[in-house]
């Protein structure tokens, strides 16, 4: 495995998830407390004026943050910052990805980003990981 303090400026950590189900948005509704219908239910969502349920924003910020937890043990994230930059539906397939921008002293400082089976990134943003 990788020591994240050893990755150069332009090294990336990169994932694909699952495709989403309405179970991950069920089971998270749950763990949040948000049951906001647009999340679970098809009709509701429709008359929202969208096209079917959409994922919680932050189940999306959630995911992206598990690029680091095998690092845990080398440090944590001291600041994570993020823009909602598209929807997240059932079925979408997201690549999560953090680019290595700078280093300094003991952080690490990423662009991050989940991008859809369409190269579209549904949100991005920075995330400082300090080493311990």
């Amino acid at each position: 495995m990788t020591i994240l303090a050893e990755i150069s400026k332009g090294e990336s950590l990169e994932t694909t998830l699952k495709p989403v189900t309405r179970m991950d948005l069920i089971k998270y509704s749950g763990s949040s407390g948000d049951f906001n219908p647009i999340h679970t239910i098809d009709e509701e969502a429709k008359k929202a004026g969208l096209p079917g349920i959409i994922a919680h924003g932050m189940w999306t910020m959630g995911n992206l943050s598990k690029l680091f937890t095998p690092y845990f043990e080398e440090g944590y994230i001291k600041d994570y910052n993020i823009r909602f930059s598209g929807m997240v539906f059932l079925d979408d397939v997201l690549t999560l990805k953090a680019d290595l921008i700078d280093k300094a002293n003991q952080s690490l400082i990423f662009d991050v980003k989940a991008i859809n089976q369409h190269q579209k990134a549904v949100v991005k943003g920075k995330l400082i990981f300090e080493c311990y």
